[in-house]
């Protein structure tokens, strides 16, 4: 069942949210939205989901459009939280599995197989306000997937989450995709989106600025990171025609070259000048691609 948005725009009166958007989101792959806060991910979203309709443009899944007669097969974790504060847990996910057209029996069966897997099923019976807010964000995440849904739109999952609680929604996501749901995500956080996504989009201003598949994108990109720890001063290298950005670390210095060859002038360059423990080329990451593209950094 891929997702396909096809030349998808989005204005608020004279605001253009999203622009033109077109790209396929491959079925049973994890796909990564990247972009600043105001870049039209959310916006994106709700279209998708048919919240909100687009000005112009077309959403196909499946060569169909998305209404409610598909809502049992998909779910959604909104980044603003929207579960009722002062309602226990397990009546909450029930009702709303029972809303996507499950058993009850059933609805029950997922929610203690997930608050076992959450390692919290003593929240069953508790409000949802006598949770702390990383708990909250895992019951939140119940609620999206509790039905089993074949497509999953995440927005902002990791939001509020200390770093073992990241790990253990990052592998129940890999775990859905495997089971072949598809899903979307979007993140502020880069590394989330490299180590998960095999296709991603940067959007800026509500405009695809970088889509595809993450190896692809960074093959494209030509520039490499090289980075090298010596027992000398390396300064020079920065004056390497070639290098681009020069950043001084502890005993080295990390710099990004505009090809690999580069940095076969950098080794040579480094012969016979002292020791050098560590030489490394690596791929850009996607902060180098997002700061080359956008024009900022951030967190």
């Amino acid at each position: 069942m891929t997702l396909e948005l096809n030349a998808v725009t989005k204005k608020f009166g004279s605001f253009t949210a999203v622009d033109h958007l077109t790209l396929e989101i491959p079925e049973s792959q994890i796909f990564g939205f990247l972009g600043a806060n105001g870049a039209g991910k959310t916006t994106t979203f709700r279209m998708i989901l048919g919240l909100l309709e687009q000005t112009y443009g077309t959403i196909k899944w499946n060569g169909d459009s998305i209404g409610y007669n598909k809502s049992h097969l998909i779910g959604y974790l909104p980044e603003e939280r929207g579960l009722y504060p002062k309602q226990k847990v397990d009546e909450q996910l029930v009702y709303l599995g029972r809303l996507r057209g499950m058993e009850k029996s059933d609805a029950i069966k997922q929610l203690d197989y997930w608050l076992n897997r959450f390692n919290v099923p003593e929240y069953k019976g508790k409000k949802v306000e006598e949770l702390s807010k990383g708990n909250q964000q895992k019951i939140q995440f119940i609620s999206a997937v509790i039905h089993n849904p074949k497509l999953l739109i995440l927005d902002e999952p990791f939001s509020g989450l200390d770093p073992v609680n990241v790990e253990m929604l990052k592998k129940a996501v890999v775990d859905l995709k495997e089971q072949g749901t598809s899903i979307v995500f979007s993140s502020h956080r880069m590394e989330h989106v490299e180590e998960l996504c095999e296709h991603l989009c940067i959007m800026h201003h509500g405009t695809p600025v970088v889509h595809g598949g993450l190896r692809q994108i960074k093959r494209d990109f030509g520039k490499k990171n090289v980075i090298v720890r010596a027992d000398f001063d390396v300064s020079f290298i920065k004056d390497i025609p070639g290098v681009v950005r020069y950043r001084q670390v502890p005993e080295g210095c990390e710099v990004q070259i505009e090809s690999e060859e580069i940095s076969q002038k950098i080794l040579s360059e480094l012969q016979g000048k002292g020791f050098v423990r560590t030489f490394d080329l690596e791929e850009p990451s996607l902060n180098d691609i997002f700061i080359e593209k956008v024009g900022a950094s951030y967190e």
